[in-house]
């Protein structure tokens, strides 16, 4: 008998077996070029890389993994990288949300198919962290994220552009004719110019940081530029530390915990977060069996200012975010004021408090004073103004707005409907200089929902009417049943649930109802009476399946409601990385 743990690891019910099944998995692993001394029980590390020219915000993770590949040797592990699918915003139709959930089964079944015993998940666009967590959460084997990190500032004409942000300004500046079609193309080429995500504080921004927060990434590392040499660092040590949390068996279910959810709910207030985050927490938490609601962004929320002055909500970019101190600097002020859970174990096998508190493996992250991370006794905004969790007759289930990117006068607003039942209804008149819409019309844009779309898109925030950004109308209230992307603003009330497609209440809106919102109170209603809504109820019909087979099929049959976190209610829950029965 011995104690020695190589003898007793996952992978060794493959390389280390007798017989014909041994020898075909080391035969074919050697054909690479690797020696017989790899197969000695040392931990076998899996690096998932998401590295495509298919999703741009990815595409240069292939570099970033041998940058953990040198780590995990450098430890003593067996490094073996493999690809997972990119789900890009950037190029992916309808939406890469209709992915989301395919990329989480592979990287799941990938990670338990396989003789890995930890694994390091590198990812990029939005959604590929939120689906590679979830994938690694259902096998619960050790896990560290290492995300691609954000783009370098944009710059156009002497001022900083925010990927995404910037989008949606110069639209309007086109459309308006503060731009001419030359400089909008010349512009379009400034704004994202080198490797990375967006460096906006939009979704991927966000995720990145909040895998942080979570405790399932590296201290500092959310921040740190694509292209700078300390992106590659954090990989080489992330390398390192996954061979660590395979031997001291450190699994995610260990990590992420309800108190890490409540610390990632507070730091995403704080730093003026994607609302899709609401969606990405809310699934990865029924991965684990954490019990996380719709309310709990909200009410965890709520005594939690604003201290990130990034855009959408505020000037500045990531790359400013990082060298004013990065996520640590954040942390560091929630802790003081008693608004996070500093016994919160993390990555390191240490606390969120001994990782911000100048601990070793806090790097060389100087934590700098500054207007990009405020301070909680003067915030840049102040506490509250985070994402809302509206209810009403029009949201039964809930919607979200984003307060710190909306326009305070319109947080309280009684105006017509204006309906639309598609993103593309819209788009077709929106620029008609006699669409009847006025700055206090309410539009209403509905079946872009997870099923109804299908995917829930990012198409929420959609742009104001030519004639009204003519007249010079900066923002109107908007409402939907889909998303809006991170980069996104204005005030736009999303994620409405039910979705109009599965019959929720927005099915039932029609031209010039009156639509109530109020953020300080939290509610969203329609002012109809009860008596006739239940007659456009009774006399609703259900819109006809679009989709006979393939995976939107699957989606469409099993995709749960916003509230939820749109899962597959069939993902819920972990599954386990049990050793699947041999064939040889």
């Amino acid at each position: 008998m011995t104690d020695d743990p190589r003898t007793s690891r996952r992978s060794q019910a493959w390389f280390g077996a007798q017989g014909r099944s041994g020898m075909v998995y080391r035969s074919w692993m050697r054909s690479q070029g690797f020696g017989h001394e790899v197969f000695d029980g040392r931990p076998v590390i899996g690096i998932a890389t998401s590295a495509s020219e298919l999703a741009p915000c990815n595409a240069h993770l292939t570099r970033v993994a041998e940058a953990v590949k040198r780590g995990v040797w450098q430890a003593g592990g067996f490094p073996l990288q493999f690809p997972t699918m990119a789900t890009g915003e950037t190029l992916m139709r309808p939406t890469a949300m209709l992915y989301r959930n395919l990329m989480a089964m592979e990287v799941e079944e990938l990670i338990r198919a396989n003789p890995l015993d930890g694994v390091v998940l590198l990812s990029g666009c939005d959604k590929t962290t939120p689906a590679m967590l979830m994938g690694a959460a259902s096998v619960d084997l050790p896990a560290v994220m290492v995300t691609g990190g954000p783009m370098l500032n944009g710059k156009y004409r002497g001022q900083d552009v925010g990927s995404g942000t910037h989008v949606w300004k110069f639209e309007e500046d086109l459309k308006t004719g503060r731009m001419t079609e030359e400089e909008c193309f010349f512009a379009e080429g400034c704004m994202a110019r080198s490797n990375g995500h967006c460096m906006t504080m939009g979704t991927a921004s966000t995720m990145a940081c909040l895998a942080e927060a979570l405790g399932m990434q590296l201290p500092g590392s959310a921040a740190w530029p694509a292209v700078d040499s300390r992106r590659m660092e954090t990989a080489q040590a992330a390398g390192q530390r996954i061979v660590g949390m395979v031997e001291e068996e450190l699994r995610p279910s260990r990590i992420l915990t309800r108190e890490a959810f409540e610390n990632a709910v507070r730091v995403n207030a704080a730093i003026g977060g994607s609302t899709n985050a609401v969606i990405h927490l809310l699934a990865l938490a029924g991965r684990v069996g954490v019990e996380l609601s719709l309310r709990d962004f909200d009410d965890l929320a709520r005594a939690v200012p604003t201290l990130v002055n990034l855009m959408p909500s505020g000037k500045y970019l990531m790359e400013d975010f990082c060298y004013a101190g990065g996520l640590p600097a954040v942390l560091a002020e929630l802790l003081s004021g008693d608004l996070l859970h500093g016994n919160q174990i993390t990555v390191t096998g240490r606390t969120i408090a001994e990782n911000t508190g100048g601990t070793e493996n806090t790097g060389d992250i100087e934590r700098v004073d500054s207007d990009v991370i405020t301070r909680l006794d003067a915030p840049f905004q102040p506490a509250g103004t985070g994402i809302a969790v509206l209810r009403g007759n029009l949201c039964p289930d809930g919607a979200v707005i984003k307060q710190s990117a909306a326009s305070p006068h319109l947080l309280t607003h009684r105006g017509p409907a204006r309906v639309f039942d598609s993103p593309e209804a819209y788009h077709e008149v929106a620029d008609d200089p006699d669409l009847d819409i006025d700055e206090n019309t309410v539009v209403v844009i509905r079946n872009a929902g997870p099923k109804g779309y299908p995917g829930m898109p990012e198409v929420s925030n959609v742009p104001l009417p030519a004639k009204l950004l003519k007249a010079g109308v900066k923002d109107m209230v908007r409402v939907c049943d889909g998303r809006m992307s991170g980069t996104g603003y204005g005030t736009v009330v999303l994620h409405v649930a039910p979705e109009a497609a599965v019959g929720g209440p927005l099915a039932l809106v029609h031209d010039g109802d009156p639509v109530v919102l109020d953020v300080p109170n939290r509610t969203l209603r329609l002012d109809v009476d009860d008596a006739e809504l239940t007659r456009r109820r009774q006399a609703w019909r259900a819109p006809a399946e679009r989709h006979a087979g393939g995976y939107a099929w699957l989606y469409t049959q099993n995709v749960e409601q916003a509230d939820r976190g749109a899962d597959f209610g069939f993902l819920r829950g972990n599954r386990g990385h049990e050793v699947p029965r041999d064939s040889h």
